[in-house]
């Protein structure tokens, strides 16, 4: 399935992209959180502008993935998205990675497939009708709201996660708004799609979450940010699903497995987002041949 496929490559994009940007953003002082400044200062920084190249590449799979396929099946596979990325990073700088990084791999992995085997989400329309995105918009606004005066009353790690959950639900937004944007781009073309409050409030929704990511990783550690941004996506993307686009998912007594497999991503989350090649601290030592 293409829809698949492309989500998967934009699961991968991310995971590196976060990690990149969490090295840069460690470096970033206290006085610039959630001022324009703290982008002022990852700017002048190589390895975020390197994580930001996978931020646009990201985009590119995530715009074809959500235009093959269901919102509930797209954007639940970027858990996967961490995993994939300290697999990789270990493969290529012939690092050993510890036994527990193995174990965080083999439960994000097995909780996804858990999930969407007991979820089978699916079905729904390619675009939303009417004034179905009034409502919505007015809801997220108020808990991104809520999310946010919560977290500047924290610090540390507390606002990280917060953050991260705000950050999640922005980009669980965007998600649902490039989906009806790509919509109006096949069946209409490209001037349908430019001339739609969708597209813009696609990039708006963006931009806005890719601020609130680097603030929560500006916080603190990773393992409070990652699991918030991880499961907060997928979730609050389903929803969105669910409520915009008419999908379906399980429920009744099929939420008992799918309350395991949330809490196997979580636990594995956790777990790899501890690791020193997600944290930006000092990796393992290499492979000896």
């Amino acid at each position: 399935m293409i829809s698949v496929l492309f989500a998967v490559l934009t699961a991968i994009s991310n995971g590196s992209a976060s990690v990149l940007q969490r090295r840069a953003a460690s470096t970033a002082p206290d006085a610039v959180a959630m001022k324009f400044a703290l982008i002022k200062h990852l700017l002048r920084q190589r390895v975020w502008l390197m994580g930001i190249g996978l931020v646009i590449v990201a985009a590119v799979c995530q715009a074809v993935a959500l235009a093959t396929g269901p919102i509930a099946v797209v954007q639940p596979i970027f858990v996967i998205e961490l995993p994939s990325t300290l697999l990789i990073a270990g493969y290529t700088f012939r690092i050993r990675l510890p036994r527990r990084i193995w174990y965080g791999v083999a439960a994000v992995t097995g909780g996804l497939a858990l999930g969407m085997a007991t979820a089978a989400p699916g079905g729904g329309s390619e675009s939303v009708s009417g004034y179905a995105w009034v409502p919505v918009l007015v809801a997220t606004g108020i808990f991104e709201a809520v999310v946010i005066t919560w977290a500047l009353r924290l610090r540390g790690n507390p606002r990280a996660a917060l953050l991260g959950l705000a950050a999640a639900c922005g980009y669980a937004l965007t998600a649902a708004l490039m989906k009806d944007a790509m919509a109006l781009l096949t069946h209409g073309g490209v001037v349908a799609m430019l001339s739609s409050w969708q597209v813009y409030g696609t990039a708006v929704a963006g931009v806005g979450a890719l601020f609130l990511l680097q603030n929560a990783l500006q916080a603190g550690m990773l393992a409070f940010s990652q699991p918030m941004l991880t499961l907060g996506d997928a979730l609050i993307s389903i929803t969105y699903g669910v409520v915009l686009y008419g999908e379906t998912v399980r429920t009744g007594w099929w939420l008992v497995p799918e309350l395991a497999a949330i809490a196997l991503i979580a636990v594995g989350c956790l777990e790899l987002a501890r690791s020193p090649l997600a944290s930006g601290g000092p990796p393992p030592k290499p492979r000896v041949r």
